[in-house]
């Protein structure tokens, strides 16, 4: 890792190292450098419908509590007791207050120390001063975003000309109408490089290329985010309109992607659980009420498509663990979307630039 430099010049550069990809002091410092300073989808905004509702998410590593206060205000904090490190919360639902569920300790919703249990005669102890850490926390439509650092830019900012199309969904009524989970044996980046290009999709989706435009196909890269717009040629599976004769998958540094057809959209979250096992959580949003033989048939094809990509990315997995393999190049027309990410990436992980 130590001799690589990431050279902003397409045509010239190389890609990651593999070691990135497999090495567990890569995914500790991706937790800090990566996850925890950028905008971090965790839920949806009808988890939190009324005051002390709520859910508890992980973000870069971090435990975290979403709530809806009694004030109505939506705040994330720290599912860390301040005693012992215990949780103060699990899974979801609707409460007064949280209870650490190792020793009892109480908080208000915003984080406030209610009560400490069998707590008399400890000197120095200012229960004034004890309460939960609170992070940044946004919505975008329907969805629910934390960020773990102060200082980074605000989530309309990084989102760009995506916020207006989120935002308008709930206008349009759409709601959830699926969502599947899925475990992958390859690094999370590997997944995230593979949405990235279209490159693979004559080899690896024999089905999607018959209804896309290939040749029209195009990825335009953005300060925080891509786009990658595919022209559909033969729409059998891909629903579109008139006025929207393509589909647009959006993908928003580091890890989440939003796919947008004529009646749908879907998001990808991709979360690492290990330097070689990653979780991809589809979620897909329909008009409400969403006709169920349409969700389904959206749902197969996507399962068909994602059965595909889990195929391919295992395999370069493998493949990245090879002694005779350690970077790559990048083809200039079709993979500038995956250069973008990686530009990004070394930026954050403090990697030298040519």
């Amino acid at each position: 890792m130590n001799d690589y430099r990431f050279d902003s010049r397409l045509a010239r550069a190389e890609t990651l190292p593999s070691s990135y990809y497999v090495d567990p002091a890569a995914l500790e410092r991706e937790n800090r450098d990566v996850f925890g300073r950028t905008w971090q989808l965790v839920g949806r905004a009808e988890q939190l419908g009324e005051p002390g509702s709520y859910f508890t998410a992980s973000v870069g590593g971090e435990p975290v509590v979403v709530v809806r206060g009694k004030d109505g205000a939506v705040r994330a904090v720290s599912n860390v007791c301040r005693h012992r490190a215990g949780p103060v919360a699990c899974g979801e639902g609707k409460r007064p207050a949280f209870v650490c569920g190792y020793h009892g300790w109480s908080y208000a919703l915003d984080g406030r120390l209610i009560s400490t249990p069998e707590f008399g005669g400890v000197e120095g102890f200012d229960r004034d001063s004890v309460r939960l850490p609170q992070y940044r926390v946004d919505t975008l439509g329907s969805l629910v975003f934390v960020n773990l650092d102060p200082s980074a830019p605000p989530l309309r900012e990084v989102y760009g000309e995506i916020a207006p199309l989120l935002e308008s969904s709930p206008q349009s009524g759409y709601r959830l109408a699926a969502r599947k989970n899925w475990e992958i044996g390859c690094n999370w980046k590997v997944y995230v490089d593979n949405y990235l290009e279209g490159y693979h999709i004559p080899i690896v989706h024999p089905s999607l290329f018959r209804e896309l435009d290939y040749h029209q196909y195009r990825t335009e890269t953005k300060a925080w985010f891509s786009q990658q717009h595919a022209p559909v040629r033969r729409p059998e599976r891909i629903r579109i309109t008139e006025g929207e004769p393509e589909a647009r998958y959006y993908w928003i540094y580091p890890n989440l992607m939003i796919n947008v057809y004529a009646d749908n959209f879907s998001t990808n979250l991709i979360l690492p659980i290990g330097p070689r096992r990653t979780l991809t959580v589809f979620e897909w949003y329909f008009p409400d009420p969403g006709v169920r033989a349409d969700v389904d048939a959206t749902v197969a094809f996507s399962d068909e498509i994602q059965l595909e990509d889990i195929a391919i990315c295992e395999a370069v997995q493998k493949g990245l663990e090879s002694r005779g393999y350690d970077r790559g190049r990048y083809s200039v027309e079709r993979e500038n979307g995956v250069h973008h990410f990686h530009g990004l990436y070394a930026e954050a992980m403090g990697i030298g630039k040519v």
